[in-house]
């Protein structure tokens, strides 16, 4: 249980690290107060937010709330997003990468079954980046998704279409050479 003044940078915390839409019960759940506090409260904090006007916003979204960057600053969280995709790729990620590129459509256990290790870390990153999607899920126990390679994948490696990635034979030449 929270004391009263701590309820909203708990919620402000909440929303911060959820990064998704959190519904009135998710609060209520939290911090054990009624729907109407919770409301009362997320007014106020949206109100401070807009009064500071400063690069993050909160919205009611979707019978929700959820922390969203400040549309009026698009124009540099555009350029910052396009910073971020051109950076190197850790040796995990690029694994991953390479798995799921020859192999697609791939399941998440498949490809750990190939690198021998947890891959969540790996997926995720690649996802945040678009470099990677789910094309959908297998016909199998679970229904795990499927994963594939995007269009971004093929711009961030400058191929036409999957057809210009190297052969194991043009790898393997490489290699020798």
């Amino acid at each position: 249980m929270s004391r009263n003044g701590d309820q909203k940078p708990i919620m402000e915390a909440m929303l911060f690290l959820s990064g998704e839409v959190l519904t009135v019960q998710a609060f209520r759940e939290v911090l054990g107060i009624n729907d109407a506090e919770v409301r009362r409260l997320m007014s106020e904090l949206i109100e401070e937010y807009r009064d500071r006007n400063g690069g993050v916003l909160i919205v009611e979204i979707a019978n929700g709330y959820q922390m969203v960057t400040n549309p009026i600053y698009a124009e540099w969280i555009k350029k910052f997003r396009a910073a971020q995709t051109s950076t190197k790729l850790s040796m995990p990620a690029l694994e991953t990468l390479a798995i799921i590129a020859y192999k697609q459509p791939i399941i998440k256990a498949e490809i750990e079954q190939i690198r021998g290790v947890n891959s969540d870390s790996a997926l995720r990153t690649l996802s945040e980046r678009r470099l990677i999607k789910i094309m959908g899920r297998k016909e199998a126990p679970g229904r795990p998704f499927l994963y594939g390679t995007t269009r971004e994948f093929l711009e961030y490696f400058g191929l036409k279409d999957l057809t210009e990635l190297p052969t194991l034979k043009d790898l393997q030449r490489e290699e020798a050479a």
